[in-house]
């Protein structure tokens, strides 16, 4: 009776300890959750600036895609268009590019989306060029659509963009459970990555955009993109990227911190960076960095460039290089965005080239629009 229990008692050990073995092969135990990450200090901001050196660049999109969903879709993602304009960009002196992501690429092909991310940030690496990604966008059409795009309404000024997320989803806060994975998994996947500069959050998340929603109705469109602006910084800080992050001011007074907006007044104290646009000139662009020096934080100018407001390289490109501004413009390539139009040219008729260009250096040749701007930008940038 003793060597049988005793048999029985070995072979339940030897069972046991076979299981555990098997087990130990096939489980893993759970990765240690990541800590969510804080505001950058002050002192961290501006060390991480000075070691950046000055960034110089433009708002890019290939001049073979009218909007985000054209240029990361697998069947018409062109790496050689966009080997050759960023080889364009290296030629200028430009050291950085910003460029739109868009949440549809990631609901609808995630792993291929990752892919091509990688591909062109591999080709943006080999001219020396960082990138600044930007993950959500509030301007132009409220209903992108997965597949193939519309081509360019002729003489008109981003006919084809889109907004990220659009606004059935914008609308609705039940639907925003994918756009959190979209943007804790992008960081997740590019958080540690040197080829990334910065994560623009949102672009002018409370854009009213008029022109583009015609008999949509979304009276409450402020009032939501702040909602899902500060929720993405939320998730943005769970995924704790080693890359700055911020969101853009881009209209109204910022002089008087007593009577910023709402969604100004989040941007300015929840970005490591500070990023603005201007559009209206030197004066207003001297204005504007005078304003918003008082939170000793790197700044950059995500969008200026727009020639008839005389938002020109001459008048502000030396500002912003004397202020140590970092600099992009709106638009590279002349394409199928078609923005050397003006924005009215979704209201007034156009037939032809405008006299000057609205926005955009070169033409799709990769000569310049205007060589005397190309010979200044060369100024500013080449050592």
């Amino acid at each position: 009776m003793k060597i049988s229990c005793i048999k029985l008692l070995a072979v339940s050990l030897l069972m046991s300890l076979a299981y555990a073995c098997s087990s130990s092969d096939t489980e893993k135990p759970d990765p240690e959750p990541k800590e969510a990450g804080e505001r950058w200090s002050v002192e961290k901001a501006n060390q991480w600036y000075e070691e950046k050196g000055w960034l110089v660049g433009a708002n890019y999109t290939p001049r073979t895609a009218i909007n985000q969903l054209e240029m990361w879709q697998a069947e018409t993602f062109d790496p050689e268009t966009i080997e050759q304009e960023l080889g364009w960009a290296e030629d200028l002196g430009f050291n950085t590019m910003r460029v739109y992501l868009h949440d549809l690429a990631w609901k609808n092909d995630k792993e291929g989306f990752i892919k091509r991310i990688d591909q062109f940030l591999d080709i943006a690496d080999s001219h020396d060029i960082g990138i600044m990604f930007v993950l959500l966008d509030g301007v132009w059409h409220p209903n992108p659509e997965w597949g193939k795009q519309p081509e360019p309404t002729p003489h008109v000024h981003n006919s084809g963009w889109v907004q990220s997320p659009g606004a059935e989803v914008l609308s609705d806060t039940t639907k925003w459970g994918y756009l959190e994975d979209y943007v804790k998994g992008v960081l997740t996947e590019f958080g540690d990555d040197e080829r990334v500069y910065i994560w623009d959050i949102f672009n002018e998340p409370d854009n009213t955009n008029d022109r583009a929603y015609g008999d949509i109705e979304l009276d409450n469109k402020k009032e939501q993109a702040l909602k899902l602006l500060k929720k993405s910084f939320k998730w943005a800080r769970e995924a704790n990227p080693t890359q700055p992050i911020t969101s853009g001011l881009w209209y109204g007074d910022w002089c008087n911190p007593d009577s910023l907006k709402a969604m100004d007044k989040f941007m300015l104290e929840h970005s490591d960076v500070i990023t603005f646009h201007a559009y209206e000139g030197p004066k207003v662009m001297r204005e504007r960095i005078e304003a918003l020096k008082r939170y000793n934080r790197p700044m950059f100018c995500t969008e200026y460039m727009a020639r008839p407001r005389g938002s020109t390289f001459e008048n502000e490109l030396p500002v912003l290089k004397e202020h140590n501004v970092g600099a992009y413009n709106w638009g590279f390539v002349n394409g199928k965005t078609q923005t050397i139009y003006p924005w009215d040219s979704w209201d007034k008729e156009y037939t032809s080239e405008p006299n000057p260009w609205f926005h955009d250096i070169l033409r799709a040749d990769g000569t310049p629009y205007d060589s005397s701007e190309t010979a200044l930008i060369k100024e500013h940038t080449v050592e």
